[in-house]
């Protein structure tokens, strides 16, 4: 028979055999091939974007109609010298392109941070307090869902102008409430807890449990929800471009390039087709990467 000492030492061998959750949430993120692919794409857009001032061939807002519409490089008559061709105005196309990532990033992530803030905080409000507090933040995501997204922010853009400071401030207003709603449920799991109910009894104020305590244990929520906010905030602009309501000429958009390249689409249609397959790139890229977090933080949900 084997000794006491001999078992404990066997099974303290195992144990340290046994992976630790950070190394089995790494070797998920590592085996998980859309959040490679998502993570990889949306690398080379934010790369492109930030390196835009330095690889960008030509000034995206100088314009010499001398050489307007001229066509890709893949096309009959095309140089090099404008690989992407020209638009409307004998812009480089392939640097408006360029510097367009910045815009969509900066206004995705800008919105999906504002509407963070207002989502995070009502959720966490509603959920730990519950009661009248949760009524009334409940009635405002109710007031929320029933207002169509695109008809308010084209009503509010139409009224205040298409600036992008008022951009990112409409579209972080109209989409908190997924924010709210993840929250809140996640606050009321674990506010019953037993680190929770460890800091309320050793005197902890409210705002410490809420930042300190509950805060902390909802980046994953957060994190998974963003990511597909950032894509929804940067289709709205878009669409808000294309409509003319968005950011306004001569910022170099991707919606706005579709919305200026509409009228000679059965021309040249590559002046739709390359801002607008860019649109789908970077929305499909962030989606994947949303999904890979998620499944990587909650294994035991994964569809």
């Amino acid at each position: 028979m084997s000794s006491p000492s001999l078992e404990q030492g066997l099974s303290n061998q195992i144990a340290d055999l046994r992976p630790t959750p950070s190394q089995l949430m790494w070797r998920r993120a590592r085996n998980h091939r859309g959040l490679a692919i998502g993570s990889l794409i949306v690398f080379i857009v934010l790369l492109c974007g930030l390196a835009a001032p330095f690889i960008a061939p030509h000034d995206p807002y100088a314009q010499d109609l001398t050489k307007r519409l001229l066509p890709a490089v893949w096309s009959e008559n095309g140089t090099w010298e404008h690989v992407f061709g020209t638009d409307a105005l004998g812009r480089d196309y392939l640097s408006r392109i360029l510097y367009g990532a910045r815009i969509s990033f900066l206004i995705g992530i800008s919105a999906a941070l504002g509407s963070c803030l207002i989502g995070a905080a009502l959720g966490l409000l509603a959920g730990y307090y519950g009661g009248r507090v949760d009524s009334v933040v409940t009635f405002f995501v109710s007031v929320r869902l029933a207002l169509p997204v695109v008809l308010v922010a084209l009503a509010t853009v139409s009224l205040f102008g298409g600036k992008l400071w008022i951009v990112v401030a409409v579209l972080s207003l109209l989409l908190w409430d997924r924010f709210a709603v993840v929250v809140r449920s996640a606050t009321m799991q674990l506010r019953s807890q037993e680190f929770v109910v460890a800091a309320r009894a050793m005197g902890c104020s409210t705002p410490r449990i809420l930042l300190g305590e509950l805060l902390p244990n909802l980046v994953g929520p957060l994190v998974v929800v963003g990511s597909l906010e950032i894509a929804h905030a940067i289709l709205l602009e878009s669409a808000l471009s294309f409509l003319g309501l968005g950011v306004q000429p001569p910022t170099p958009s991707w919606g706005l390039m579709v919305a200026e390249g509409k009228g000679m689409i059965f021309f040249d249609s590559r002046l739709i087709a390359l801002p607008g397959a860019a649109i789908a790139l970077l929305v499909l890229g962030i989606n994947l990467v949303g999904d890979g977090v998620r499944d990587v933080l909650a294994p035991e949900g994964k569809a």
